[in-house]
């Protein structure tokens, strides 16, 4: 099989959101304990003669560990997973050799211990098409397998998704259709809404609004240079910084507003109540200081603030869509303008912004 570099940039499929709501529909968010995923995962090590098998799920961020036999696993960044690539291609993938490989030859579990050369993997298909996973099969030695070998990986992986389904089923017993609805439109790191929420949340806020000739107050929030402390503090860090950041940005809102994690270090507030314009002013000036405060961390002070754009409806926007444009567009301009502040959409010279943006 052809081994294929990928950038990190491109290791979200097409159809990532509809995968996310898979994923989220298996609740809860980490696996429970599977003995009946255990038991394959050992069957699969022993069948390969090789030194782990794993049973992993990706979510937005991470990639967990359902089942695993041989050489302790655990979970890790989505980035630095091999099982990600299986989840983009929605096939299996191989490398005979990881040393030998462009990008993954610098993972620390190739560079360091446990010093993996090779690995296989195959989907675990939730549904048709969308891929939440991998069953692969990793070894300290490069190695190869044969395409008998390569299909029986694939109908291993088959039973592996039967099992997962089973899984679920148990779940949708337990838990009524509304619970469920809201868990898929739920971040599970922050508690959050997540983007899948907009749909159902934001479209009906605004429509109801306008009939009604109300308003609908949107801020977006980004948080300046949070990808340097999360690289150089790591994401056991980074996840603790976005949970109190959505900590904070929850202390200065009301129970009827909407806080959304859109991805990353993102989040977006709508309003869903007649807005002014001072009034979101005095948000976003109450969210700027939040962040202004440093994070705790083992015994360290992290510092991150806060860039903010905000766009009101209908008149920046009377759909969804064009008010999120619009508000990403403030978005930019703070940050643009040196960061720690908020802007309003109305107030953009937008000749000059669309020339700064596409320069």
């Amino acid at each position: 099989m052809d081994e294929i570099e990928f950038s990190r940039a491109q290791l979200r499929p097409a159809n990532e959101a509809d995968r996310q709501l898979a994923v989220r529909s298996l609740l809860p968010s980490q696996m429970p304990d599977m003995p009946e995923l255990k038991a394959l995962s050992f069957l699969v090590r022993e069948i390969f003669d090789i030194a782990t098998c794993s049973v992993s799920i990706i979510d937005e961020d991470w990639q967990r560990i359902a089942a695993s036999s041989g050489i302790p696993t655990s979970d890790c960044a989505r980035d630095e997973s091999i099982c990600t690539r299986v989840v983009y291609k929605n096939a299996p993938f191989m490398v005979e050799d990881l040393s030998k490989h462009p990008e993954l030859s610098k993972m620390p579990y190739v560079t360091g211990e446990p010093g993996y050369r090779f690995y296989a993997g195959a989907p675990l298909q939730l549904e048709p098409g969308i891929s939440i996973g991998a069953l692969c099969v990793i070894d300290t030695k490069p190695r190869q397998l044969g395409k008998s070998q390569l299909v029986q990986l694939q109908h291993f992986a088959t039973v592996a998704t039967g099992l997962i389904k089973l899984h679920r089923a148990n779940i949708m017993l337990q838990y009524d259709e509304a619970a469920l609805r809201l868990a898929a439109m739920t971040d599970p790191l922050t508690g959050l809404y997540n983007r899948g929420a907009l749909r159902d949340v934001v479209d009906r806020a605004l429509e109801a609004a306008i009939a009604g000739g109300g308003t609908v107050g949107a801020i977006y929030i980004d948080m300046d240079r949070f990808k340097s402390v999360n690289d150089t503090h790591g994401h056991i860090a980074g996840d603790m910084m976005l949970k109190e950041a959505s900590d904070r940005i929850r202390s200065v809102l009301r129970a009827t507003d909407y806080p959304i994690r859109m991805g990353g270090d993102e989040f977006a507030v709508f309003f869903n109540a007649p807005m002014t314009r001072e009034a979101l002013e005095s948000v976003a000036a109450r969210l700027l200081e939040v962040f202004r405060k440093p994070f705790a961390f083992e015994g360290l002070e992290l510092q991150t603030r806060a860039s903010i754009g905000i766009a009101l409806a209908p008149q920046d926007g009377s759909t969804r869509e064009e008010l999120a444009r619009n508000v990403d567009k403030a978005l930019y301009a703070a940050k643009a303008a040196g960061r720690d502040r908020f802007v309003f959409y109305d107030t953009l010279d937008l000749d000059r912004y669309t020339e700064s943006r596409t320069a």
